[in-house]
């Protein structure tokens, strides 16, 4: 008996050990996943592209835009089948600082693939080589590479490819990379179409734990939905209102906050104060001076034109044709440029640094800031009003923070829609038809 028991026992543990080793005696480790080869970086992005394109299709025909078919879905979902790439699962997409870039896609039938790397081929330069015994298409002009295997496909443009190769190639089961691991369970924006991530290291100098990004866009504009999670609380709120200028047609540049720091300036090793300082430092402005004077409420605007008198001195002859100096005035066209801050008791001490440190001077009877037109200043209800003209531009009660900025013709707006403990969110507004009808952004 006590053999047949003894028996059994070793052709149990015969058979656990035969199963458990077989993948490695047959030279066969169990394989890692799609994710698990996702290589790290400092953006991360994830984008369902057929759902981007039914949710952008509006925009397209809107526009009129001539390649609109090229981006319908069904027209991708026949391409994806008829190159064996599986566009019904997400793209993801990496970047780092340096500007280098890659994308994997899952693929269902790598026999298809070649078909689509021989009608490129017709278009663009391809070499191919092997690396780790890999083959793979460098397009030589556009320094990209294309590879590869039955389950995946990357594409990389960059100086980085064969270390990028080597995560993909050489990954385990079960290796998904840190960065990856965070950012697929996230769940803020995770049902959103196109998401960015980033747990960059130079945002997280600055305090800032995660940064996303996702997208949304309507006929006329194509927004960013931003979201930043900071390591530690945040010593800024939101105010409920405040005064700014008016906004008209001929604004190019408009920046209103409105903020409650008091937290803040009593926490001078806060991340955001110390970026505030060296921010500051690149023109000597006395940044810490500021804080302790500032009530949290700015408002910018630039854009359009004043008239402004200036006065001059020129050479006459008189009477008895001796040369002599004559005072003058005469009107002169100046940029619009409006800016007005809240002050506390300290205001007065912040003001007289600033002409101490250059950044504002006295000009005849004007002021300027660096490089500013001549502004007229002045003091009224705790804010600091500066203004290029005879009086000041209209101003109103704003109940957001927000901003305008142009660069060669292109606006962008820009709004913080709210602000929690330890997170902030925001939103970036870009014009479509600056980027799809030109073909550029700037």
């Amino acid at each position: 008996m006590f053999r047949k028991i003894l028996f059994i026992l070793l052709l149990a543990t015969s058979v656990g050990g035969f199963l458990y080793l077989k993948p490695y005696l047959n030279g066969r480790a169990e394989q890692p996943t799609f994710e698990d080869r996702l290589p790290k970086a400092d953006f991360l992005g994830r984008c369902y592209l057929l759902d981007l394109a039914r949710e952008t299709s509006g925009m397209l025909f809107y526009n009129k835009i001539p390649f609109r078919d090229f981006f319908a879905q069904e027209f991708l979902l026949s391409q994806g089948k008829n190159y064996g790439l599986n566009l019904q699962k997400p793209l993801y997409f990496f970047a780092n600082e340096n500007g280098n870039w890659g994308l994997m896609v899952e693929v269902t039938d790598s026999s298809k693939i070649s078909s689509g790397i021989q009608r490129l081929s017709k278009l663009l330069s391809l070499t191919d080589t092997l690396i780790y015994e890999q083959k793979t298409y460098k397009l030589e002009k556009e320094e990209g590479y294309l590879t590869y295997d039955k389950n995946w496909l990357f594409l990389y443009k960059g100086s980085q490819y064969t270390n990028e190769l080597k995560q993909i190639l050489f990954a385990k089961k079960g290796g998904v990379a840190p960065c990856w691991k965070d950012f697929l369970k996230e769940k803020q924006f995770k049902d959103e179409k196109l998401v960015i991530y980033s747990n960059w290291r130079k945002l997280k100098k600055h305090g800032v734990e995660t940064a996303l990004f996702a997208h949304n866009s309507d006929s006329s504009s194509f927004s960013l939905l931003t979201y930043i999670r900071n390591k530690k609380k945040l010593n800024i709120k939101m105010k409920d209102t405040g005064i700014g200028w008016h906004s008209t047609e001929s604004t190019k540049k408009q920046l209103g906050i409105h903020l409650d720091i008091s937290e803040l300036r009593k926490d001078t090793k806060d991340p955001i104060y110390q970026y505030l300082i060296q921010i500051g430092k690149k023109i000597s402005f006395p940044t810490a001076d500021f804080l302790n004077a500032w009530n949290g409420d700015l408002s910018f605007r630039q854009g359009g034109s004043a008239i402004v008198k200036e006065s001059f001195v020129k050479s006459e002859m008189d009477d008895e044709f001796n040369v002599v100096e004559v005072k003058s005035t005469k009107d002169v066209l100046v940029p619009g440029f409006s800016l007005m801050f809240s002050v506390n008791e300290n205001g007065p001490y912040f003001i007289n640094r600033l002409f101490q440190k250059g950044i504002l001077r006295k000009d005849q009877n004007k002021y300027r800031f660096i490089t500013s037109p001549q502004l007229s200043m002045t003091k009224k209800d705790g804010y600091y009003y500066f203004y290029s003209g005879a009086f000041p531009s209209k101003t109103e009660n704003n109940h957001s923070n927000h901003g305008v900025w142009t660069e060669r013709g292109t606006k962008v707006g820009f709004s913080l829609d709210s602000l929690s403990s330890n997170e902030v969110f925001g939103t970036i507004h870009i014009p479509v038809d600056r980027i799809i009808r030109r073909g550029k952004f700037f």
